[in-house]
């Protein structure tokens, strides 16, 4: 390949310098999609609940690159409210990638659901992903262009687009809502310079999935169920959403990726 091509194809996927807000990006697919952005040069801003998790994760993180920690609940009105006081001290108001990946699960009999939990996921899941895309979309649509779209990405679950057999009712409702929002958003804002797109991951380790991620056995039977024979790993995850935010991704929106090794498509 020559200077000029590779100098093409590095331009196509570049995001260096661009700022980017990671929520629940203190751990599992989070930390993985924050690692990445730094590494290719972004500045991020990376947020949980945990005031300690987040100065970890900066600290680590930091090696690599720009990389703050701001902690805030994004189930809340004013955990968002912090996160949108951060974005215009940390980055003048201006926001060119927004992943929004912060969420929960829980598991219980249908008969056995408890409301508190259903209304946790809905608030954190959903709510806080409508809330805080809204709340930043001035500082989204500060530099945007036609050429080079601010992105907003929604990391939904193939939770939300087939049935599986663990009984987390309100983790797969939320995550199928979270796909359509992604489309709804998408229509609204595609005049607006702000790509909206949905990433629908498989089986990536997170906290979500530890119990059969320690499991030898489950985590083999596992990879036999998958198409490709394995699960996700953090080069997956961070790839897809390097595509996305840069050029390379700049005409697409309202997508939804299923990533999960052909889980959803082949099986």
């Amino acid at each position: 390949m020559s200077v000029a091509s590779t100098e093409f194809t590095t331009g196509l996927f570049d995001v260096a310098g661009k700022t980017a807000v990671v929520t629940g990006g203190t751990s599992g697919i989070g930390l993985m999609i924050a690692e990445g952005l730094v590494r290719a040069g972004a500045r991020v801003v990376v947020s949980s609940r945990k005031p300690q998790a987040c100065a970890d994760t900066a600290d680590q993180l930091s090696r690599f690159g720009q990389c703050s920690g701001v902690p805030a609940d994004v189930s809340t009105p004013e955990g968002v409210a912090v996160l949108k006081h951060a974005v215009t001290e940390i980055f003048d108001g201006r926001l060119d990638i927004l992943v929004n990946n912060a969420g929960a699960t829980w598991g219980a009999p249908l008969e056995e659901f408890p409301d508190a939990a259903w209304d946790k996921l809905v608030n954190l899941n959903l709510t806080g992903v409508f809330r805080l895309t809204v709340a930043l979309l001035d500082a989204l649509r500060t530099g945007a262009s036609a050429a080079d779209p601010a992105r907003v990405i929604n990391i939904g679950s193939i939770a939300g687009i087939r049935v599986t057999s663990m009984e987390n009712y309100a983790y797969s409702a939320t995550k199928a809502a979270v796909h359509m929002l992604t489309r709804h958003l998408a229509s609204r804002l595609s005049t607006e310079s702000v790509t909206v797109n949905a990433i629908a991951p498989g089986y990536f380790e997170s906290r979500m999935s530890a119990f059969v991620f320690n499991d030898p056995d489950a985590k083999q039977a596992l990879d036999q169920f998958i198409p490709m024979g394995r699960t996700g790993g953090t080069a997956d995850i961070t790839g897809v959403v390097q595509f996305l935010s840069s050029r390379a991704g700049a005409y697409l929106t309202g997508a939804l990726i299923p990533l999960d090794g052909g889980v959803v498509d082949c099986t």
